[in-house]
């Protein structure tokens, strides 16, 4: 079983308590994104493209465990950019296993080897290491050569030590089935714990447009895939309901409020993947966004949407209405075979709207009214005729404007 079973019973138990509560709205998983800034360039990413001053912006310890406080979601996904490179990492991640959380912390695997001692082996732990495919594949996907090699080198050392590792599989257009049914089998004999993998989301900002996957073809690829499976036992850390709706057998909608997203900005509107405001609060979040303005068929960008992000929680929720449905897909795998489930239709989503550029401003102008202003510099210099004791202070407008 890929994901443990205390973990499974404990999730269970926290939505089950929700249902019977007739709490509407509720997290999941807490995205924790406390720093943009990587190690990677990838052509897909829409995480990076912002000005430096951003990028050197980091979330403390303090508002990272706040952050769970305010969600109170049983499992967090800590996530970037590169979180290896935010130095206070291991302390974050002890405060939060300290608090019985599972936790994942992804990576993409380039600094695992050499920051691994700073991390212990938990039941509550798991490196989630990206990899999209094999070799070729993910060289290719995060646009540098010898990338792959070094994450597998570090999920080997990892295992050795006792970790338990996932990894995290995004699929693009072109991908082939076959080759992507290899990988799993690839990855499986590495000894990896967990498969977690949905297609790419089509970041608006992402270098390569070219290559996102859309509804139809999202749903043929998984079935492809799946079918090649069959009977090899392939182990996922997702729910079996959330791998149905990949392979086109599921008509969900998206529940993006439930793995909601805090990042050096705050809470981000409405989801992970699309940034279209923040709140202060998570209460603010939950209680202020218009939620029905977002999801496939409401709006333009969440058009060829089926990642976890949105819809895992929609799968899980799905789970407790319907226990006889997920047992079956559990026991026989996602059909791939039968019609495709009715596709949503997108006749009245409202159109997109762009306000990358407004967010990076208005960021930018709040970075700067928090950045303390700088005493201007005083040079000493003795006044003629004086005794030794005997000085003037002026400004040097120099060295002020070198500042």
């Amino acid at each position: 079983m890929a994901v443990p079973i205390m973990q499974a019973v404990r999730v269970g138990s926290y939505v089950v308590k929700q249902h019977i509560t007739g709490r509407k709205r509720y997290p999941l998983v807490l995205m924790l994104e406390p720093l943009f800034r990587c190690n990677l360039a990838c052509a897909g990413c829409g995480k990076i493209d912002y000005p430096a001053a951003i990028l050197n912006q980091r979330m403390t310890v303090q508002e990272c465990l706040d952050a769970d406080a305010e969600a109170g979601a049983p499992v967090i996904a800590v996530a970037g950019g590169e979180p290896l490179l935010h130095k206070e990492m291991p302390e974050i991640i002890r405060g939060l296993i300290a608090r019985k959380k599972y936790v994942y912390l992804c990576t993409n695997a380039l600094l695992l080897e050499k920051k691994m001692d700073e991390y212990e082996p938990s039941p509550f732990f798991s490196w989630d290491v990206h990899l999209d495919g094999d070799k070729t594949m993910h060289d290719a996907s995060v646009c540098q050569d010898g990338v792959y090699e070094r994450a597998v080198a570090a999920i080997k050392k990892a295992k050795a030590r006792g970790f338990r590792i996932s990894i995290n599989c995004t699929l693009f257009d072109g991908a082939d089935p076959k080759r992507v049914a290899s990988f799993f089998d690839e990855v499986m004999a590495m000894g990896v714990d967990g498969i977690m993998t949905a297609p790419g989301y089509a970041y608006e900002r992402a270098p390569d447009q070219e290559h996102f996957l859309n509804r139809q073809k999202t749903k043929q690829l998984f079935r492809d895939v799946f079918r090649l499976g069959k009977g090899k036992k392939w182990r996922f850390t997702q729910s079996p309901l959330f791998l149905n709706f990949l392979a086109g057998n599921e008509q969900y909608h998206c529940t993006p409020w439930g793995k909601p997203l805090r990042n050096v900005f705050g809470w981000q509107r409405p989801c992970y993947l699309l940034g279209e405001g923040y709140a202060k609060t998570f209460n603010e979040l939950m209680e202020d966004t218009k939620w029905d303005d977002y999801g496939t068929g409401n709006y333009e960008k969440c058009a060829d949407c089926m990642v976890h992000s949105g819809y895992e929680s929609t799968a899980v929720m799905d789970a407790v209405r319907r226990p006889w449905h997920i047992a079956k897909v559990a026991l026989f795998g996602p059909e791939t075979e039968k019609p495709m489930a009715p596709e949503i239709s997108l006749a009245n989503q409202r159109p997109a709207q762009y306000v990358f550029s407004k967010q990076v401003e208005e960021q930018m102008e709040a970075i700067a009214a928090r950045k303390p202003a700088k005493a201007p510099r005083v040079k000493v210099i003795r006044t003629e005729g004086a005794n030794d004791a005997a000085v003037k202070a002026e400004t040097s407008a120099e060295s002020t404007a070198a500042d």
